[in-house]
C-alpha cells in the first residue's frame, strides 16, 4: 500500500505482511500519537502483527492539529503529502495500522475515524478496502500498477470500477482491455472467480449517497488475501495460509500478459516464452533500466531516426508471423508494391501488410505479438526504418576480408602465435562466461540447454534416481551447486516443434504444489526435462516403504488438500485445461517441508477449453485408472478426479488398495470404506493406517473417505470436480455420504472371485 501524491516516486508508503501462526512476535506499538513521527527505520506493528508500517526515507508525523502528514527528510523538511484532516479535538486523534490493513486517523474520545487508508488504494485491494467512487470529494478509487517491482511510481494501468458497476482493467485511463463483465448482485458474469472463491466471500457492491464502492471478506481466518494490480497489467489474487507460509499467486486476469494492452509498448512485439518483449529489428529500448527491469511500456524506439521528411530515403524490415496491432487504415491497391509505394510517400506511414488488401499504419506500432511457429493464423508485417539501419548492420564483408589477409600476409608467423594465444584465451573466458549466462537464464526463466550442459551436470549420467514410464531420471548439479532432477525422456512421438510447444506451455504453469521446470534440452533425437529436486522423494516411497519414516495424519491431510489443490489449477486455472492422466504416489513428490508437489503433468495432452472432451490414447499407470479409458470413452478432467480418489484411500490406508495372495484378491481396500462409511466415524478409525495407531482428527478423516468415495464414482458426472474436493476438504462444504459405485458392489457381492491385479507400472523415482 503507498499513499498518493503528486511526487510518489520520492518515498515508498510500505505495509508489510509478516503474518507468524506459529512463532512469537515481539509487538511495537500500533500507534502514532499526535506530534509524533515515523522516520528512518522506524516501523509501527498492528496488534496481532499481521501488518507492519514504515518508510525508505521520508518522515510521517501527526501535528498537532490533527492532520497526518509526509516530510522529506532534509532540511527544508518539504510537506509531500497531507490528509488535509485537521481537527479541532487534535488531541485526542491518532493514528493506528489495524489487523486488517487499514490506516487510520481516528478520535479517541468517539471512536470516530477522520480518515482511512482503506479509502485510497494504491495496487492492492485488501478484504474490506474499497474500490469504487467517492461522491463526496469528487474521486475515484481506482488500483494503479507500480512502474516496476522496485519503483512504486504509477504506471500506465488502473483498475476502475464503471457506473453500471462492472469493474475494468485500463491503459492510460482511456483504453479498455479487461472487463469482469456486469455485477449481477452474486456474481461478474465473466469472471465468476472472483465471487465464488473459496478464500473470499460476500463481494459486495455498495451505493448511496457519498460513495459506491465494491469490497470484500476473507472467507479462511487462517489465511491473508490481496487483490494486487500487478507490474504487468494483470490483476492478481494473492494468498498466505498457515500451512503455505508464502504469497501464492491463486489466479490472475488476462491470464496471458499479451493480452494486456500496449504491455510491451511502442516497436515491440510479445510472445509466451522468455524473454516476453523483444524490440523490432531497428528499434532498441526507450529506458533500458526500466526494460531490464520488467517494465516494458515505455516500449522502444528507433536506433537511428527516419530519414523521409530530410529527403532521404526508408526502407523496411519484414517481421514474420505476427498478430496485426490495432488502428490500421485499408487501401485499395493492384499488389505490394503499390502498397509499399503508397507507404514510402507518407512520411507518417510506420508500417504495411498485405494479403488480398493493403493495409497501413500511422502512428506507434502497438499490441504487436510473436506468435509460435506453429500458429499458422500470422501475417507478415513491414516496418519502416531508416535506409542506413539496414546499411550499418549489412556486414562489409569483402573490405573486411582484404584487410585481414593483408594484415596476415605482413605480420608473419610471430602474430599468427600470439594470435592463436589470444584465441585459446577468449575461448576459456567464452566457456566460463557462457555457463555463468546459463545459470542467470535457469534462474530467471526457462532455458534451453545444451546436451553438453546436461552431461556435465549429471557427471555423464552417473547418478540414476529412478525409471519412469515416461524415461529415466539423474541427478543433476547446476554451476552454482542447485541440485536438479533430470528426465530423459524416451519413446516419445512428437516432432521438434509440437514438443518445444508443449515444453513452453508447461514453463509458463507455476503453482506452489507443481514442481517447476527450469528447462529442457532438445538435440537431434534427445528429449530431457529439468526440474528441481525433491529431497524427500515420492509419496509412494513414504506410504509403501517399510523402512521409510511414518507420515503423520497432519501430514497426510496436507498432502491431500495440496494434490487436490495442484490438480484443480491444472484443470481450472491455467488457459489450457490440463488433464494429467497419470495422477499416482509415484508422480506425487515431496520438497524439504513435506509440501506435495505433482510431477509430469505437462507430458499429458492438453484439452483447450474450446472442448468439452477429447479422445486420446490410452495412457497413465493401470490401478488408478477411470472406467472410461477402459470403455474407450472420452476422457475429460473426471479422469483425474477418479485417479486422486485411488490415491485418496492409499493416504489414508498407507498400503496399496489392493491384497493379493496367490493372485487372488483378498481386500479391496475402496470397497471395505464404501461400506464402512455410513456406520460411524468409530468405524472410520479402524480404517485408518495402522502406523498411526488412531491418532487422526475424526471429522478430516469422515471428509477424506467421503471425498474418496465420490471421485471413484462410476459415472464422471457424479463425481465432483477438483475445485469443489478442495473445498470439501477445507471444510467449506459439506457433502452427504456417496452411494456405493456398481464396480464395487460387483467385488462385494463375489468377494473370492479372482481379480487380476493392475499393479503400478513403475518403480519408485523421484520424477517417475
Amino acid at each position: 500500500m503507498s499513499l498518493k501524491c503528486n511526487n510518489q516516486w520520492l518515498f515508498l508508503f510500505v505495509v508489510i505482511f509478516i503474518l507468524s501462526f506459529n512463532t512469537h512476535l515481539s509487538k511495537g506499538s500500533d500507534t502514532i500519537y499526535f506530534g509524533q513521527s515515523l522516520s528512518g527505520y522506524q516501523t509501527i506493528t498492528s496488534q496481532d502483527g499481521v501488518f507492519e508500517l514504515g518508510f525508505f526515507t521520508p518522515e510521517l508525523k501527526l501535528m498537532r492539529n490533527g492532520n497526518l502528514v509526509l516530510l522529506e527528510r532534509s532540511k527544508s523538511r518539504t510537506r509531500i503529502w497531507s490528509t488535509n484532516s485537521a481537527s479541532n479535538l487534535a488531541n485526542s486523534t491518532i493514528a493506528m495500522l489495524l489487523d486488517n490493513g487499514n490506516f487510520v486517523l481516528r478520535d479517541t474520545n468517539s471512536s470516530t475515524i477522520i480518515w482511512q487508508s482503506f479509502d485510497h488504494p494504491t495496487d492492492t485491494w485488501l478484504p474490506d478496502g474499497k474500490v469504487g467512487y467517492s461522491k463526496v470529494r469528487n474521486e475515484k478509487q481506482v488500483l494503479t500498477s507500480w512502474r516496476s517491482s522496485e519503483d512504486p511510481a504509477p504506471s500506465l494501468f488502473s483498475f476502475e470500477v464503471q457506473p453500471n458497476s462492472s469493474i475494468i482493467l485500463l491503459w492510460n485511463g482511456s483504453k479498455l482491455y479487461w472487463t469482469t463483465g456486469l455485477w449481477d448482485g452474486k456474481v461478474f458474469r465473466l469472471v465468476l472467480e472472483i465471487a465464488l472463491a473459496h478464500y473470499i466471500k460476500n463481494v459486495t457492491y455498495v451505493s448511496n449517497e457519498n460513495e459506491s464502492y465494491f469490497t470484500y471478506e476473507s472467507r479462511n481466518p487462517t489465511a491473508l488475501i490481496r487483490f494486487v494490480l500487478d507490474v504487468t497489467g494483470q490483476l492478481k489474487q494473492f494468498v498466505w495460509e498457515k500451512d503455505f507460509p508464502t504469497w501464492s499467486p491463486y489466479w490472475a486476469k488476462p491470464p496471458q500478459q499479451c493480452d494486456i494492452y500496449a504491455f510491451c509498448g511502442a516497436f515491440s512485439s510479445c510472445t509466451q516464452n522468455v524473454p516476453i518483449c523483444t524490440c523490432i529489428e531497428g528499434f532498441e529500448p526507450r529506458t533500458l533500466a526500466d526494460w531490464e527491469l520488467g517494465y516494458h511500456s515505455d516500449g522502444c524506439v528507433r536506433k537511428i531516426p527516419l530519414e523521409c521528411d530530410n529527403g532521404g530515403n526508408d526502407t523496411f524490415v519484414l517481421v514474420t508471423n505476427i498478430r496485426f496491432p490495432v488502428n490500421s487504415e485499408a487501401l485499395t491497391v493492384r499488389n505490394i508494391d503499390e502498397c509499399q509505394l503508397v507507404c514510402l510517400r507518407n512520411c507518417s506511414c510506420t508500417a504495411y501488410a498485405y494479403k488480398n488488401g493493403c493495409l497501413i499504419w500511422g502512428s506507434a506500432l502497438l499490441n504487436l505479438q510473436k506468435l509460435p511457429v506453429d500458429d499458422m493464423s500470422g501475417r507478415d508485417l513491414h516496418v519502416r526504418v531508416a535506409a542506413s539501419e539496414l546499411e550499418a548492420t549489412r556486414p562489409k564483408a569483402k573490405t573486411k576480408r582484404n584487410t585481414v589477409w593483408i594484415v596476415f600476409g605482413a605480420i608473419g608467423g610471430f602474430f599468427i602465435l600470439f594470435g592463436s594465444i589470444l584465441v585459446i584465451i577468449w575461448r576459456w573466458r567464452w566457456r566460463w562466461r557462457a555457463r555463468d549466462a546459463t545459470l542467470k537464464e535457469v534462474e530467471d526463466s526457462l532455458v534451453v540447454f545444451k546436451f553438453r550442459d546436461i552431461r556435465n551436470a549429471t557427471k555423464n549420467f552417473s547418478e540414476k534416481l529412478g525409471e519412469g514410464g515416461f524415461g529415466s531420471v539423474f541427478m543433476g548439479t547446476l554451476p552454482n551447486l542447485t541440485l536438479v532432477a533430470v528426465k530423459s525422456l524416451k519413446s516419445l512421438e512428437q516432432g521438434e516443434k509440437q514438443f518445444r510447444a508443449e515444453v513452453s506451455t508447461i514453463g509458463m504453469i507455476q503453482h506452489i504444489n507443481l514442481v517447476r521446470l527450469r528447462g529442457f534440452c532438445i538435440e537431434g533425437t534427445q528429449r530431457f526435462l529439468i526440474y528441481d529436486y525433491m529431497p524427500n522423494g515420492s509419496l509412494e516411497s513414504h506410504l509403501f516403504n517399510k523402512d521409510s519414516n511414518v507420515l503423520d495424519w497432519k501430514k497426510r491431510y496436507k498432502l491431500a488438500i495440496g494434490i487436490a489443490r495442484a490438480l484443480a489449477y491444472l484443470h481450472e486455472k491455467c488457459r489450457d485445461c490440463i488433464i494429467h492422466c497419470d495422477v499416482k504416489p509415484e508422480n506425487i513428490l515431496l520438497d524439504g517441508e513435506y509440501n506435495p508437489k505433482v510431477a509430469d503433468f505437462g507430458l499429458a495432452k492438453l484439452l483447450r477449453r474450446d472442448f468439452s472432451r477429447i479422445l486420446t490414447t490410452v495412457r497413465g499407470t493401470r490401478g488408478y485408472l477411470a472406467p472410461e479409458w477402459i470403455s474407450g470413452e472420452a476422457i475429460t478432467p473426471k479422469a483425474d478426479v477418479f485417479s486422486y480418489g485411488m490415491v485418496l484411500f492409499e493416504i489414508i490406508s498407507g498400503r496399496r488398495n489392493i491384497d493379493i495372495v496367490n493372485d487372488e484378491m483378498v481386500e479391496y481396500f475402496p470397497y471395505r470404506v464404501a461400506s464402512k462409511i455410513n456406520e460411524g466415524k468409530e468405524v472410520l478409525v479402524t480404517l485408518l493406517d495402522t502406523k498411526l495407531e488412531g491418532n487422526a482428527g475424526v471429522e478430516e478423516l469422515t471428509r477424506a473417505c467421503k471425498v474418496a468415495c465420490w471421485c471413484i464414482q462410476d459415472d464422471e458426472k457424479d463425481r465432483p470436480t477438483m475445485g469443489q474436493v478442495v473445498q470439501v476438504l477445507e471444510g467449506f462444504i459439506e457433502v452427504d455420504a456417496p452411494p456405493i459405485p456398481q464396480f464395487l458392489q460387483r467385488l462385494g457381492d463375489k468377494p473370492m472371485e479372482p481379480f487380476v491385479y493392475q499393479e503400478a507400472s513403475s518403480t519408485s523415482t523421484l520424477l517417475s
